[in-house]
C-alpha cells in the first residue's frame, strides 16, 4: 500500500509538472510542434471546436460533450482499475496477518514477508501494480484535455450559464463545486479503505482543498471539465461499487449506533 500511495503521489507530481509546463500560456494551432503537441493537445482542441459547431456555438457545451466522451473511451480503463483494487482490499486481511507473523525488521524476515505476499498475490491472480497501470494511461489524455481547454483560445472568448470561459468564475460557486464534487468521488471510491490507512484519508481532504484553490485562480472553462468529470466519476463509481458502497454505509451506520 505505502509503495501505492508512493505511486499515486509521483503521478500527481507528473501531472503538477506537466499542467505548469512552459507551453502551458502558448496558443495550440496547427502548427505548434512536438509529439505532445501534434498527436495528444492539438487533437483535443479540433474536437472542442467542432463539437462546438456541433452544439449551436457553445463552448461551454461542448466542453460538457467532449469531456463525456473523454470519461467513456477510458471507461474499461476505469473498471478495471476498480477491479484491481477490489481485488487488493480483499487481500488486506490476509496481508496483515502476514505482517503481525513476519513483524521482525530484520533483512531476512522481511525478505520472507515479501516472498509470501508475492505468494499470496500469485495464489489469488492479483498483480499489485495492476490497479495504477490504467491510470498511468489516462494520465496523458486527460492531462492533454486540460491543456487543449487551456490552449484552445475560441474558448477563452466565449461564455457559458454566469461565468466567462476564460476568466475565473466570479462567485467561486465552480470552484466549491469541483471540491465537493471530488471529496464525494473520492469518498465513493475509498470507501471502507480510507478509515484504516491515515494516508488515504489525508488525500481525501487534501484532492479536493488542492482543486478549490487551482479552480479559483485558473479560468472557469477548467472548474467546468473538473465538475463534469468529477459527476461522471461519482455515477460510475455507484453503478461499478454500489453493493460495496451500501455495505461500507451500512457498517458505518452500525458502528454509530454502538
Amino acid at each position: 500500500m505505502k509503495k501505492r500511495m508512493l505511486l499515486i503521489t509521483g503521478l500527481l507530481l507528473i501531472m503538477a509538472v506537466l499542467t505548469g509546463c512552459t507551453e502551458y500560456d502558448q496558443p495550440i494551432t496547427s502548427e505548434s510542434q512536438g509529439f505532445w503537441n501534434e498527436y495528444i493537445v492539438y487533437p483535443l482542441s479540433m474536437l472542442i471546436v467542432k463539437m462546438a459547431d456541433i452544439a449551436f456555438g457553445s463552448f461551454g457545451l461542448s466542453i460538457i460533450l467532449v469531456t463525456i466522451i473523454i470519461r467513456l473511451a477510458i471507461l474499461p480503463l476505469m473498471i478495471k482499475q476498480t477491479k484491481s483494487s477490489k481485488a487488493m482490499q480483499a487481500l488486506q486481511p490476509e496481508m496483515q496477518k502476514l505482517r503481525e507473523k513476519y513483524s521482525s525488521k530484520d533483512q531476512k524476515t522481511q525478505q520472507k514477508l515479501q516472498q509470501e505476499t508475492m505468494a499470496l498475490f500469485q495464489k489469488h491472480g492479483v498483480n499489485p501494480l495492476a490497479g495504477c497501470f490504467p491510470l498511468l494511461i489516462q494520465m496523458p489524455i486527460l492531462i492533454g484535455f486540460y491543456h487543449a481547454i487551456s490552449r484552445t483560445r475560441e474558448i477563452a472568448e466565449h461564455n457559458f450559464l454566469w461565468f466567462d470561459l476564460g476568466a475565473p468564475d466570479p462567485y467561486y460557486l465552480l470552484p466549491l463545486i469541483a471540491g465537493v464534487t471530488t471529496f464525494i468521488q473520492q469518498k465513493m471510491m475509498m470507501a471502507g479503505t480510507a478509515e484504516q490507512n491515515p494516508q488515504m484519508a489525508m488525500m481525501l481532504w487534501l484532492m479536493p482543498i488542492m482543486i478549490i484553490v487551482f479552480a479559483i485562480n485558473f479560468p472557469a472553462a477548467l472548474s467546468l471539465y473538473w465538475v463534469v468529470g468529477n459527476i461522471f466519476m461519482i455515477v460510475q463509481t455507484y453503478f461499478i461499487k454500489g453493493p460495496d458502497l451500501k455495505a461500507s454505509a451500512a457498517g458505518s451506520a452500525g458502528g454509530a449506533k454502538k
